[in-house]
């Protein structure tokens, strides 16, 4: 069994696509846009950097330094890159932070330097950030909070949109859970579901993880469809 309902068939080329989460960094990157859309006139410019960095920083720096410990999605992609492409693309999205900082005003650093430590930290397991609460706070309100700061927004829509990215992600993280540990960790599954009317149905492995995985391929898709929509009713 695959190590993730995305994971492409290990070696090669396919690893990298296997390493970024493509499903979870859509829905990572669509809390940007919604940060956005709660501005009443969001800057382009600041959008797409935002994009950006935090692609940089989550996409690839975060997911690098998880595959490091314990290689939980078998990719073969060497240790020395997986360092090399994880400190570079963070380091890359500090800068582009950075940048945004000479724009925006040095508060804007203390948001730089707490998404810098989100990532160091998540990647180190710190109870803080690697629980549920706190993967929902780093993964889904931080970003929802920066870029609604970077972009003009009123604090009560951004608490508001925060709050909402908290709760998705915590639905993300109650969902991937048991799957993850079964596609990861379980060597066998085996039992049976008897119903009232006498009729029986097998347990296995794929009806365990199949409507949690089906419902995270709907809601990431749904996430991104509605923080675009919302970001694309200012520009149109």
């Amino acid at each position: 069994m695959a190590q993730a309902f995305y994971a492409a068939r290990a070696g090669g080329w396919r690893d990298y696509w296997t390493l970024l989460h493509p499903p979870y960094t859509v829905w990572h990157l669509s809390y940007v846009l919604l940060g956005a859309a709660v501005s009443p006139a969001p800057d382009p410019r600041i959008v797409l950097g935002a994009l950006v960095a935090f692609g940089l920083a989550v996409g690839i720096a975060a997911h690098a330094f998880d595959e490091l410990n314990g290689r939980p999605l078998q990719t073969r992609i060497p240790s020395p890159v997986l360092v090399g492409l994880g400190t570079a693309a963070l380091l890359v999205a500090v800068a582009l932070g950075l940048v945004a900082a000479t724009m925006l005003g040095p508060v804007f650093l203390l948001f730089v330097g707490v998404g810098a430590a989100v990532v160091v930290l998540y990647a180190f397991e710190v109870p803080l950030v690697h629980s549920d609460v706190g993967f929902a706070a780093g993964w889904g309100a931080f970003p929802v909070v920066t870029v609604a700061y970077a972009t003009g927004a009123h604090p009560l829509p951004t608490a508001l949109a925060a709050l909402a990215a908290l709760l998705l992600s915590l639905a993300q993280r109650r969902l991937s859970t048991r799957a993850r540990s079964i596609r990861r960790r379980a060597l066998r599954v085996s039992g049976e579901i008897t119903y009232a009317d006498g009729s029986r149905e097998p347990i296995d492995a794929h009806s365990l993880i199949g409507a949690p995985e089906a419902a995270l391929a709907f809601l990431w898709l749904a996430t991104f469809a509605v923080a675009l929509a919302m970001l694309l009713a200012h520009w149109l």
